[in-house]
């Protein structure tokens, strides 16, 4: 059982190599030949900026799955007898949180490396080291607390109830959708300053958005995500009573109003639609094959692994393998989350009303101007990796002629379709 684990894995990332490479190669053709929405200079610098970012993807790759080698092999029994603790409920908890954090010391070379070269060499990063390492130490402390005390309730349902796989699911699910609602609390109090907005206008315009889709907010509220990043973002957070729309201060500075609203209808289109709770429902259901699947491993595999089988033993290889179980099901999410995206795009249109295509149109191509997103991928990558669909397929659907956009606004071929 031990090497069919093994080489399940091992084929997830021979698969997952395999689609960076073709990406890389695609890429590489493609950024020698005619841009396509950005300047010449744009676009290669976009295709240059993916091929690094993908280089990094690899050799990631390659240091997790040299990860997972050691503790499959010998890592996780090593561990456990570095350790003595008198009680059973401690040593699990620990065992677990020293897993998880030997793993986050491994992949932050990686991201320090995204951020203070990569993302430096092409103009994105504007934080410091020094804020860099006040966030790491942060998402530390926070792990480590908040990670324990989900750590410690899995240990006690793994303990004492028969059908512990279910209840484990149910409890790690309604954890998933505490996070959804505190995310927007927990960013604000620790990363980002979140302000409300102070422009009266626009949050007159806002409203009158959000009331004609029901949408009932606590607020309109500015990051100050521009002391960290150059990208353009912006977020609808929360569920229930704690939602609120949070606008990257880069995005305001970078669209017009009527752009800006585009982006807004489009958030609002996946809150019509239900898409939130759809998401929330396929996660929920990734999570339900997950625990099914490990709560009925074979006792060989334990046998195998020179250790008893203990709670922390099968939270360890469900945070192992949850990549693989991720990898699996992206596909199918990967369809729904692009059909949303083109049925929110939809909503955002009408939303703006007879100029509402131009202006989200105009938005999107901003976009991906400022953010350096490269147009054009591999159909392997996408069916693997992308949450939304290509933004040329997404102009398309809009009604907008690609072929004749200019390299500063679509708003002339926009017009001449209405």
């Amino acid at each position: 059982m031990l090497m069919a684990i093994i080489s399940i894995y091992t084929l997830y990332v021979l698969v997952n190599l395999y689609t960076s490479v073709m990406q890389i190669g695609y890429i590489n053709q493609a950024k020698r030949k005619s841009a396509v929405l950005l300047s010449d200079e744009e676009f290669l610098n976009a295709g240059n900026y993916a091929v690094e970012k993908e280089k990094m993807s690899i050799a990631s790759t390659f240091v997790e799955y040299l990860a997972f080698i050691f503790w499959m092999g010998f890592g996780i029994s090593t561990l456990a007898s570095a350790l003595f603790f008198e009680s059973e409920a401690v040593f699990n908890i620990v065992m677990v949180m020293g897993f998880v954090m030997i793993n986050s010391l491994i992949s932050l070379p990686f991201s320090y490396y995204q951020k203070f070269v990569l993302d430096e060499k092409y103009g994105f990063n504007k934080s410091s080291k020094a804020q860099f390492i006040k966030d790491t130490l942060i998402a530390f402390v926070m792990t480590v607390l908040f990670g324990s005390l989900v750590v410690w309730g899995l240990y006690e349902i793994i303990s004492t109830l028969e059908f512990w796989w279910l209840w484990s699911f149910a409890f790690i699910f309604a954890v998933v959708i505490l996070i959804n609602m505190l995310f927007p609390t927990f960013r604000a109090l620790f990363f980002d300053k979140v302000t409300p907005l102070d422009n009266e206008e626009l949050n007159a315009q806002i409203q009158t958005l959000m009331d004609k889709t029901g949408f009932v907010s606590s607020g309109v509220f500015i990051s100050d995500a521009s002391k960290r990043d150059a990208r353009l973002n912006a977020y609808f957070g929360g569920l229930g009573k704690t939602k609120r729309v949070v606008l990257f201060d880069t995005l305001i500075e970078k669209l017009s109003t009527k752009e800006l609203l585009a982006v807004l209808g489009h958030e609002l289109g996946h809150f019509a639609h239900g898409d939130i709770y759809k998401n929330i429902a396929l996660v929920g259901g990734m999570l339900f094959a997950m625990f099914a699947l490990f709560g009925n491993l074979p006792e060989s595999l334990y046998l195998e692994m020179g250790l008893s089988h203990a709670p922390y033993l099968v939270m360890i290889l469900l945070l192992l393998c949850m990549p693989v179980l991720g990898f699996i099901m992206m596909p199918v999410m990967g369809i729904v989350s692009r059909h949303n995206e083109y049925e929110a795009d939809k909503m955002g249109s009408e939303l703006g009303g007879a100029a509402g295509a131009i202006e989200l149109a105009n938005a999107l191509k901003k976009l991906v101007t400022e953010n350096k997103s490269f147009p054009l991928s591999h159909p392997l990558y996408i069916f693997f990796h992308y949450t939304h669909p290509p933004v040329l397929e997404r102009l398309k659907a809009l009604g907008v002629n690609v072929e004749a956009l200019d390299e500063s606004s679509l708003e002339g071929t926009c017009k001449a379709l209405l």
